[in-house]
């Protein structure tokens, strides 16, 4: 018994329809964290489906009610084989975003597995029942052909990380005895390629705000007082122009992008965004300057206008709006600071004569995270998914979107290896949600061989 044969039985469990099975399982609970009524799929998801799942591995189970009343649950899971094994702590969330039913390819429906080609279709297949359904098949099977795991597993899955993980690091910051681990491995997001295996180390995050202007009480016909009346719409539009020129470039001192690191320099250097299938075309002279689309992607400050309304733009009057409200966020990376960004925002739109514009920020202060690339467990990590993938993989020292990883590298001090199943295509957050096969094949043997080889006992030793 050995690594072959671990990976022969996880090629079964995936070519025999089981992998199929418990995905579709899971995808029929309807956890939808962002809409009202869904407080009960979110517990049964936990309590009817992956209590019984874990429990049959011999990990003790407990559901934590969130520190926030109006959150979702939190479970945490331990199998402890020897205290002076390796312990890891890995992570996923079960809720989702909503399944926009009605919406989808030929009408199907988002709370099954649809099968299209090489597609599977459904809401969840990506982010992220699909992604740690993976992870925890590949234990399971790790677990039956050695017939133990060779390392302490904590797993963690959260029920709100659609709405922000509200309540997690509240949670992780009082209950830091319950994750005392050598390494976080978990996985989300999306690879660089769908056929390239990819790790990442961290996230930007994410300041997201609005801005609005309220001059008039009412519209006012434009022939009778146009030339007379402030447009609040022309303001707010200035407003913006101000905070990014026309080809994307950052204006607001002190949200662009800090210099990188030489490792992480190195890293990016290696990577090639914008392949794969059912991916948008890039710009080659869109946003900040002198950057490479990789830098731009995984090293740089994006700012992006989510939403500008004013006046009725379904049906448009002759008339001077009374107000204007624009929606727009910045992605930033490590080395911003988010509790500046406010006033350095404040501060720019008074210098340039917009103190009537008032702001407000929609979520609490996130923080980017990056392990550095040549770190002893990144580099391990690349070893294992490289012997059993057979080639190179790629190294993203921090995904370009958000994740709450501050709470497992800053609130929990632990090291942060990402190894996504997923493509940027995927449709995540839309209509069509998707997966694909054979993405999906190789990533159960890689984490196979990952937990295989974390259990072998040549692992880091800090």
């Amino acid at each position: 018994m050995g690594r072959d044969q671990a990976l022969d039985q996880i090629d079964d469990y995936f070519l025999k329809g089981t992998f199929e099975a418990d995905l579709a399982r899971r995808l029929a609970f309807r956890t939808e964290s962002n809409l009202e009524g869904c407080e009960d799929a979110l517990q049964c998801y936990l309590s009817e489906d992956l209590i019984p799942y874990l429990s049959s591995m011999d990990f003790d189970c407990k559901i934590h009610p969130n520190p926030r009343s109006d959150a979702g649950p939190i479970l945490v899971a331990r199998r402890q084989e020897d205290d002076s094994l390796c312990t890891v702590m890995t992570y996923g969330h079960g809720d989702v975003v909503a399944g926009y039913d009605g919406q989808w390819l030929d009408d199907m429906d988002p709370w099954k597995i649809t099968k299209v080609g090489h597609r599977w279709y459904g809401r969840g297949t990506a982010d992220n029942k699909g992604q740690h359904t993976i992870n925890l098949a590949a234990l399971k099977t790790v677990l039956e052909v050695r017939g133990k795991l060779g390392f302490n597993v904590i797993v963690l899955i959260e029920m709100g990380e659609e709405r922000g993980s509200p309540g997690l690091k509240e949670f992780c910051g009082a209950n830091k005895h319950l994750f005392d681990a050598d390494v976080f491995i978990a996985s989300d997001g999306p690879r660089i390629h769908p056929k390239k295996p990819t790790i990442f180390m961290g996230s930007r995050a994410v300041f997201n705000f609005t801005m609005w202007l309220d001059v008039h009480e009412g519209g006012h016909h434009s022939g009778n007082w146009g030339g007379l009346l402030t447009n609040p719409g022309v303001v707010l539009a200035h407003a913006l122009a101000s905070m990014i020129d026309a080809n994307g470039k950052i204006l607001v001192d002190g949200w662009r992008s800090i210099e990188m690191t030489d490792s992480v320099r190195a890293a990016i250097a290696k990577l090639e965004v914008g392949g794969g299938e059912n991916v948008p075309v890039m710009n080659p002279s869109w946003g900040e300057p002198d950057m490479t689309p990789a830098e731009r992607v995984f090293a740089s400050n994006t700012f992006e206008i989510r939403a500008f309304e004013t006046g009725n733009p379904h049906s448009p009057a002759n008339a001077i709006p009374p107000s204007a409200i624009a929606y727009g966020h910045l992605r930033y990376v490590v080395g911003t600071d988010p509790e500046q960004l406010m006033p350095l925002l404040r501060a720019h739109l008074d210098r340039h004569g917009f103190t009537d514009i008032e702001l407000k920020t929609e979520r609490d202060p996130m923080y980017a995270t990056r392990l550095d690339p040549d770190h002893p467990w990144a580099k391990w990590v690349v070893g294992s998914l490289s012997s059993t993938y057979g080639g190179e993989i790629a190294v993203m020292p921090n995904l370009g979107g958000s994740l709450p990883n501050e709470v497992f590298s800053d609130v929990l001090g632990l090291a942060t290896i990402w190894v996504p199943h997923s493509y940027a295509g995927c449709s995540q957050h839309a209509p069509n949600e998707h997966i694909l096969e054979g993405t999906t094949q190789t990533a159960l043997r890689l984490m196979t061989g990952l937990w295989w080889d974390l259990g072998a006992g040549n692992t880091p030793s800090i």
